[in-house]
């Protein structure tokens, strides 16, 4: 499948060890399919040529193998193509996975392809992380200011902004905290490429969901497959792992409703709050948490008042050929802004331009994230007490109307223990998904069907990004492995693209690809996956194909959603979330305007070949969740009032993605990090 050339077999690179570790890890596949296949394959070519596999030329190896591959064989006792795909998989992760997994043996194939992980400069010391104290069972208060539930891009902003006004609080944090090391860099398990499992929680195991299919039926979802919908679950959240782009929203993204009027069938509505409310936030968001970029880059997005508090990361090679293009068909494009350190700032290093930025934890500590920013922040005070490996069961609350406290558990030394942490306020930042499910996990007799849900808003208007964009092969290496890899961007097909879109979407050059992700979702669909053909395609096409692509402006509908699973609990008991629908028709017809502009981009840029992206029709979160208690005037339509504030409460917040109406057609954590820094000081003027 990989045959020895000038660059070493796949044997030569130890994949056959890979696949002894896997075979150990997965015993029924290996049982049921892999070892009958080979042994069924060996006997096909002693039939066919009275020889083993194994001495047959390569031709006959070949040949052999391709019939397999296209089901050609009679008699064999399971599915060819099955067997095929199963294996070679397998045998591209050990040639191109991560050395430290068993395979592809001193990075030989990431040598052979152009592929360099580590920061540019190898004189740069080891990543240096602050740790944050953690407080357990018995050190806790009885009583705090303010509990806030997640420490993620809205939590952590939340935690410091009350700490540092001198209001005493409490961050629980469902995840661990995890080090740099502990996050690891395995290409097979993170959150760009989860096949076996992902870098940062939760556990695998007693965390599930369910999807409601088209039938009714429940299907569980593990925490690292698509339906999941998972965002990571660790302190600093999403932002530990993230690609940290950082746009805000576009003015007429507050105003939808208005300006398009509401497609059939979705549930599109005006914010209750304008652009302009919100671009002082933006502007704190920008200087306090740490953005990179070029203020005058993209205009018409809204007015600013500063610039960015730190210059843009320098073009790539890439970006240049896609400027140069940009140029030439009279578009705007300029940086794509960053939560990245471009210099050094705040005793943190500009960022090392390492090549496996996105799904993995920062080596040189340059991203800038809840845990090491905003969180630091409020511990700091001293004012500020975190928990982490903690469950926060319930919402505890009087007649509907005022919240208590908390009701926290966590599993210690295999046993649940429980507490009651009582709250002058909670803030509730989990993610759209969780958040939901504790309103809805919170019932009481005043609101038996969850906080909030008087009017059964609580879940609805689920939404992330549909993604869509193309690929092109070039001749001539148009990757230069500079991380993050993003790097240009536009925004022209936003609002007023040329027709009746609603909304449009960003594009932009992506982060860079690992060898796997380049193997299984970059090459042309007609391209050689495997054999000699298959190796000199991956060597020609890794530094020469380039990946533009963006977030559309999704269309909510109130019946993708979150509820409680009525067959499903967790490991503490409690009713998992249960996922269900699908992306409204308008979005997909928005996918394709962008796709076809992608398209244009490309082949202005001098590609040889071009191929767009499809993306289905299922349910749309991700790791941009949002909408699920979304924000507005009418509390018939809506969860939160426009501060953030649950209907009927006094002193019950939300300050994640949950509360976002609509979802911008760029990436959401900017507008988080703003709202969240808003709620906050709205709740310390409240007092």
């Amino acid at each position: 499948m990989i045959p020895v050339d000038a660059w070493p077999s796949a044997i030569d690179l130890g994949v056959l060890e890979y696949l002894e570790r896997r075979a150990g890890e997965d015993i029924a596949t290996w049982m049921n399919l892999i070892e009958p296949g080979l042994r069924s394959l060996d006997a096909k070519a002693i039939a066919l040529h009275h020889r083993p596999f194994s001495k047959l030329s390569a031709n006959e190896q070949d040949r052999l193998l391709r019939d397999i591959e296209q089901g050609r064989l009679r008699d064999f006792p399971v599915s060819q193509q099955l067997f095929f795909s199963t294996l070679l998989s397998l045998v591209i992760e050990g040639y191109y996975g991560s050395p430290g997994a068993g395979g592809n043996r001193e990075g030989k194939s990431w040598d052979m392809i152009g592929f360099r992980p580590g920061p540019v400069s190898k004189l740069q010391k080891p990543v240096l992380e602050t740790d944050l104290p953690q407080r357990t069972y018995d050190q806790l208060r009885d009583l705090y200011d303010v509990i806030v539930v997640g420490a993620g891009a809205g939590g952590s902003v939340a935690a410091a902004v009350l700490a540092e006004s001198g209001l005493h609080v409490l961050v629980v944090e469902r995840g661990s905290w995890l080090r740099y090391s502990e996050i690891g860099s395995d290409h097979v398990r993170n959150h760009r490429f989860s096949k076996y499992g992902h870098n940062t929680g939760p556990g695998l195991e007693g965390h599930p969901r369910t999807f409601l299919l088209a039938n009714r039926e429940e299907r569980i979802t593990a925490p690292f497959e698509g339906n999941y919908h998972n965002n990571a679950m660790t302190v600093g959240g999403g932002t530990r792992v993230y690609g940290a782009q950082a746009w805000r929203f576009h003015t007429d993204d507050f105003r939808m409703a208005t300006r398009y009027g509401i497609p059939d069938g979705s549930s599109l509505s005006d914010w209750p709050i304008s652009y302009d409310e919100l671009e002082p936030y933006y502007e704190r968001a920008e200087w306090e948490v740490g953005v990179s970029g070029d203020g005058d880059a993209h205009l018409g997005r809204g007015s600013r008042r500063l610039p960015y508090p730190m210059p843009p990361l320098p073009r790539t090679l890439e970006a240049e050929r896609l400027a140069q293009a940009a140029s030439k068909l009279g578009w705007d494009a300029g940086p794509v802004p960053l939560l990245i350190n471009s210099v050094e700032r705040d005793g943190r290093p500009a960022c090392g331009r390492c090549g496996q930025c996105v799904g993995f934890a920062c080596p040189t500590n340059s991203k800038n994230g809840g845990h090491n920013t905003m969180l630091l922040r409020a511990i700091n005070t001293g004012n500020c007490d975190l928990i982490c490996d903690t469950m926060v069961e319930r919402i505890d609350t009087e007649a509907g109307r005022h919240a208590t406290g908390v009701r926290l558990v966590q599993e210690v030394a295999g046993s649940l223990q429980r507490r009651q942490v009582r709250a002058g306020h909670v803030m509730v930042a989990a993610g759209a998904i969780e958040s939901a499910r504790l309103l809805l996990n919170s019932a009481s007799d005043a609101e038996p069907y969850g906080i909030g849900n008087r009017n059964g808003q609580v879940g609805r208007n689920l939404q992330g990004h549909v993604y869509t964009g193309a690929y092109a092969l070039f001749d001539d290496p148009v990757q230069d492995g500079l991380g993050p890899g993003v790097s240009i961007g536009t925004c022209r097909f936003a609002h007023g693209n040329g027709g009746e879109i609603i909304g449009g979407g960003m594009l932009a050059n992506e982060f860079t690809r690992l060898p796997l992700i380049h193997w299984n979702r970059a090459l042309a669909p007609d391209a050689a996956r495997w054999g000699i053909t298959g190796k000199i395609m991956m060597r020609e096409s890794y530094l020469r194909t380039s990946h533009v692509q963006g977030p559309i402006q999704e269309i909510p509908t109130p019946e993708s959603r979150v509820r409680l699973s009525p067959t499903v609990k967790d490991r503490f008991g409690l009713p998992v979330a249960q996922l269900s629908g699908s992306v409204h028709p308008e979005s997909l017809r928005t996918a394709v305007m962008l796709a076809e502009q992608a398209e244009t981009w490309l082949w202005a840029a001098g590609a040889r070949r071009v191929w767009r992206t499809r993306p289905g029709g299922g349910l749309s979160a991700g790791q941009h969740q949002a909408g699920t208690l979304r924000m507005g005037d009418d509390p018939s339509v809506s969860v939160t009032d426009r501060y953030g504030r649950v209907h009927g409460y006094d002193n019950l917040w939300v300050s994640d993605g949950s509360v976002h109406v609509t979802n911008g057609g760029v990436n959401p954590v900017l507008t988080i990090l703003a709202l969240a820094f808003r709620t906050a000081e709205i709740l310390v003027k409240q007092g």
